[in-house]
């Protein structure tokens, strides 16, 4: 009779109860403010990572709930961060009034939730304030000192609100402005409830509206008794439906719910962030976008650049959606009579999503064949970029004779152990890592992350997760290498009303499976161009695989990373040339 195990020490359980509150609050602090991004990393990094606890901590069933609660905050309500400027700091209290002054007679500048529990708006009247014209004297002054640094960096008041009749805590700092005279931070107790924000509260919980009426008491700060007495209910019953209510939102007491509450308010309190409009490249040529109908109705669009009567070379766009080549490598292109096709892959760009229920791997090598069919293309040399290796592999093995030979550019082949993924630099491992290890994770990761391009803009973005490689970054300093990227990445996968997010989450989850078969299966040449500074695929690991696939050539490139193809386009286009004349 097997033994039964001992319970885990008391101080055990609360560690782990402690650590997974840790990572809740994370997850909504990312929600709210994707450029906390790192910081949820970092703690993964440190204390959960999926390769210390593959398939336990990160697919937690505890935590499922809060990241798909957390991605849902992030589909609807996307922050915007102005940069610089006062107008920035009442973005930050998005929940709490606040407004920014000089101690003059009118405001500088006010949040939405000011205007909705204060009254007042953008360059109104410090009189609209709703508190005795005696108290706005005395905050004036306040602000004025403050502002001025005559007092302490934060004051402090207690003011009796005209329109509740309760105290309300007034808190004065000062802010960073070229504006004179100088101004001050106002931030209010006084806590909105934004109008229709019941219906978000109820959607995203599934609540009753009467469970829903007890969240917003409670978030107010409302004892118990009170939200009972309101409803008409006993204490008893409303203890009850809080009980319910704590079940169904996945918390574990009225703090931490009313704190997962006030994110998803945060969020609200935002105002939307537009899409940025995409610009013509300096340098580049205006391509036309193509597109043909699939007899599903799905839409498949291409771009092509080079001669256009020359040899086929079917360029694939990596996850990261760049179509585009330096200019000089798009006229090289074309002086050396190659026709580049980039077929734009399904959900990139405006292509549409893949059919339901297909394999990622087989849908995207289907829509491949179909561009090139269209095109009346065959015998082509297939030039790829990271993991998209697997594509034109499979490509090669499903219609044969449409791929003569393969390219790989900095290439991702498919990975064994997690020594591999802890040789990655950070921002790879933490989206490859959890693609393969914790795939429930990867959605809420991968929405972050965008929300985070779409707040420190495409560049600086780019610098953040490669600065691991100082080739990428020296090849990214360059004017057309950044064009080109920039181009292709606003075109596909930052469009306008696309799915990129969805896009790049499919990629990623579909890399790390294991295609091993589809690299042995192949039988047309396969050549590697890969990088000595590749933060996804470094050296050692290249060099451990190769052992399992004895039939590629391959060849390192010094100072070269992800951005390989980019910087030493020359010699990527001799390659395309040897593979099409088959010569070595």
């Amino acid at each position: 009779m097997p033994v039964p195990e001992d319970p885990p020490p008391a101080a055990a359980v609360f560690a782990v109860r402690e650590h997974k509150a840790e990572i809740v609050d994370r997850i909504y602090d990312v929600a709210l403010d994707p450029v906390r991004l790192e910081e949820l990393l970092d703690l993964w990094e440190g204390r959960a990572a999926p390769l210390r606890a593959p398939d336990r901590e990160l697919d937690d069933p505890d935590l499922a709930p809060h990241l798909d609660r957390a991605g849902l905050f992030l589909d609807r309500y996307q922050p915007a961060r102005a940069d610089g400027g006062y107008r920035s700091v009442l973005d930050q209290v998005p929940r709490l009034a606040a407004f920014v002054a000089d101690g003059g007679p009118r405001l500088a500048a006010c949040n939405r939730a000011a205007r909705l529990a204060l009254g007042v708006e953008d360059g109104g009247p410090m009189a609209a304030l709703p508190f005795d014209p005696e108290d706005i004297d005395t905050l004036r002054a306040v602000i004025r000192k403050v502002a001025a640094g005559r007092a302490e960096k934060v004051m402090t008041l207690r003011i009796r609100s005209q329109t509740t009749g309760s105290v309300v805590i007034v808190r004065v700092g000062p802010v960073e402005s070229d504006r004179a005279p100088p101004l001050a931070l106002v931030i209010a107790s006084e806590l909105v409830w934004p109008d229709g924000f019941e219906t978000t509260v109820q959607e995203a919980f599934g609540l009753t509206m009467a469970e829903v009426e007890i969240v917003r008491g409670l978030t107010l700060g409302q004892p118990l008794k009170d939200i009972a007495d309101a409803r008409g209910r006993s204490l008893e019953t409303v203890r009850t439906q809080v009980r319910s209510i704590l079940s169904k939102t996945e918390t574990h007491g009225q703090p931490e719910l009313v704190r997962v509450v006030l994110g998803l308010m945060d969020l609200s309190l935002v105002p939307g962030v537009q899409s940025r409009a995409t610009t013509p490249a300096p340098g580049l040529d205006p391509l036309p976008v193509q597109s043909l109908r699939l007899p599903g109705g799905r839409r498949l669009e291409w771009i092509e650049f080079g001669d256009p009567a020359g040899m086929p070379v079917l360029y694939m766009h990596l996850d990261y959606g760049w179509v585009r080549w330096p200019a000089r490598a798009e006229r090289a292109a074309r002086a050396r009579g190659l026709r580049v096709v980039v077929p734009i892959r399904a959900w990139y760009g405006g292509s549409s999503p893949g059919t339901p229920g297909v394999d990622h791997l087989e849908g995207a090598t289907a829509d491949y064949a179909a561009v090139m069919d269209h095109l009346g293309l065959s015998n082509a040399v297939a030039v790829t970029q990271g993991a998209d290796l697997r594509f034109a592999l499979n490509l090669s093995v499903r219609r044969p004779g449409m791929i003569r030979a393969v390219l790989g550019c900095a290439a991702q082949l498919p990975l064994r152990t997690p020594a591999q993924y802890e040789r990655m630099d950070k921002w790879q491992r933490f989206v490859l890592a959890n693609a393969r290890y914790a795939p429930k994770v990867l959605p809420f990761i991968v929405k972050a992350g965008f929300s985070l391009a779409r707040s420190l803009g495409p560049e600086a973005f780019f610098r953040k997760v490669n600065s691991g490689s100082p080739a990428d970054m020296a090849a990214f300093d360059d004017p057309e290498i950044r064009a080109a990227v920039l181009a292709g990445s606003m075109q596909t996968l930052l469009a306008p009303g696309g799915s990129g997010a969805e896009a790049f989450a499919r990629e990623s989850l579909g890399s790390e499976r294991d295609w091993s078969a589809v690299v042995l299966a192949a039988k047309v040449p396969v050549w590697l161009l890969q990088a000595d500074q590749d933060p996804q695929s470094p050296v050692q690991t290249v060099r451990e695989l190769m052992v399992d696939f004895p039939h590629l050539e391959v060849r390192f490139l010094e100072f070269t990373g992800q951005l390989l193809l980019f910087a030493r386009w020359p010699e990527v286009l001799d390659a395309i040339e040897a593979l099409a004349g088959n010569r070595g």
